[in-house]
């Protein structure tokens, strides 16, 4: 007997631990005529005591006795797994330290391999490499299904904790391999990481008329960035426009907000729809233009979120031609709530829709004119710039020779 205690004291004290937690929780109950248990408990007090029988016995038991766990530690692993009992993907709980990280990627700056992905059936696929990355250049490309990573199979995992395996100090290397459509085999890539500093927003001249802006992502920077080239391509007496949002996953929703209100006069450019009433919101377009002339817009299959809202809003308004492949899909909104500690809770609260009604999420983009085609950043050879060139060339003619605003 004497045995069995000193295996288990851990647990048996645990257990009286919690017996006078509830007794006193029960007079207290009883003094004050209000105070009931489940009010503090954020589960049924069977399931508390359940989840502080799992710690006992793992500590008492398990071989690798020597990493026990930090009440943080283990607080933390519960977080992550009540979020991902959700099945969203994108609801997601991060610790402070992931939560610092986060906001040095939103500034535009971090370090890894220039790649963007998300969730779809189980699988965790690329949605987009980021142009002039380590990605990009070792070829990964928009729906590779990631399969392993080093030496860890990752089929099924949190997509997250894909994110932390995918990045790492600048000069350390890691190995990807993906599953790709029309490849009987995995793909292997071995990958260096790099300090990754996006600039999002760049340009070139198609023809004396016609602009080419290309967006790379959507940041803090890219509202700024994207009214800069507008006046460039001014000044320099373009009347036509060609927007690629090809291979660009997304970004802040201020930011494509203020892109797509930079070619609408008023009127609605994206509703987010959610339960509560803070969740539900229409984005306008201010009066007046930073530019006026014939556009077309690039998507493909790696065009997700912030891009698909700029594109659905200028479809939809009939304010420019959608030329290339279907875009990938996401449409949801996550907010962050900080928690007192300094870690914080990503929640989907809502779903974006464009201005005629449609949902974005699972769904995407469809582009008026279908051309297929692979983004290689080589713009000589572009089947798909080409047609969107051609469209813009066709609107001109429809259009009095000026220079547009």
């Amino acid at each position: 007997m004497r045995g069995f205690v000193e295996r288990n004291k851990r647990l048996i004290f645990g257990m009286l631990a919690l017996v006078a937690l509830l007794a006193g929780g029960l007079l207290a109950a009883r003094a004050s005529g209000e105070f009931q248990l489940k009010d503090i408990l954020p589960f049924d007090a069977q399931y508390v005591w359940m989840m502080k029988q799992t710690r006992s016995i793992l500590e008492t038991y398990h071989v690798n006795d020597d990493e026990q766990k930090s009440d943080e530690e283990l607080f933390y692993g519960a977080m992550k797994g009540m979020v991902a009992a959700w099945g969203d993907p994108y609801s997601r709980f991060v610790d402070p330290d992931e939560l610092k990280q986060e906001e040095i990627d939103i500034e535009g700056e971090y370090g890894g391999l220039g790649i963007y992905i998300g969730s779809r059936d189980g699988k965790i696929l690329v949605i987009s490499p980021i142009e002039g990355t380590p990605a990009h250049e070792v070829g990964l490309e928009p729906m590779d299904e990631i399969v392993k990573v080093n030496d860890e199979v990752v089929l099924g995992w949190n997509i997250n904790d894909v994110v932390k395996m995918l990045r790492g100090e600048p000069g350390t290397n890691v190995t990807v391999w993906v599953r790709r459509e029309g490849h009987d085999e995995l793909l292997r890539f071995d990958i260096t990481r790099e300090l990754i500093k996006i600039e999002s927003v760049s340009q070139k001249r198609l023809t004396n008329d016609i602009a080419y802006i290309r967006i790379k992502h959507f940041t803090q920077k890219t509202a700024e960035e994207m009214l800069s080239a507008l006046k460039v391509a001014g000044e320099t007496k373009a009347r036509g426009l060609v927007l690629d949002l090809r291979n660009n996953p997304g970004g802040l929703l201020d930011a494509s907000v203020a892109v797509a209100d930079y070619f609408l006069d008023g009127g609605e450019i994206v509703s987010i729809r959610g339960r509560v009433d803070k969740a539900n919101e229409i984005f306008t377009a201010k009066p007046g233009t930073a530019f006026d002339g014939p556009m077309a817009v690039l998507i493909n299959e790696g065009s997700a979120s912030a891009s698909e809202i700029v594109a659905g809003a200028l479809k939809d308004r009939e304010r420019a031609v959608l030329v290339g492949e279907k875009s990938f899909g996401k449409g949801s909104v996550q907010t962050l709530f900080r928690l007192p500690d300094g870690s914080g809770l990503f929640v989907t609260i809502a779903k974006y829709y464009t201005p005629s009604g449609v949902m974005i999420d699972g769904v995407g983009v469809e582009p008026d004119i279908v051309v297929e085609g692979k983004y290689t950043g080589k713009l000589d050879d572009d089947e798909q710039l080409k047609r969107a060139t051609k469209e813009v060339e066709a609107l001109l003619v429809k259009v009095p020779d000026k220079v547009a605003k």
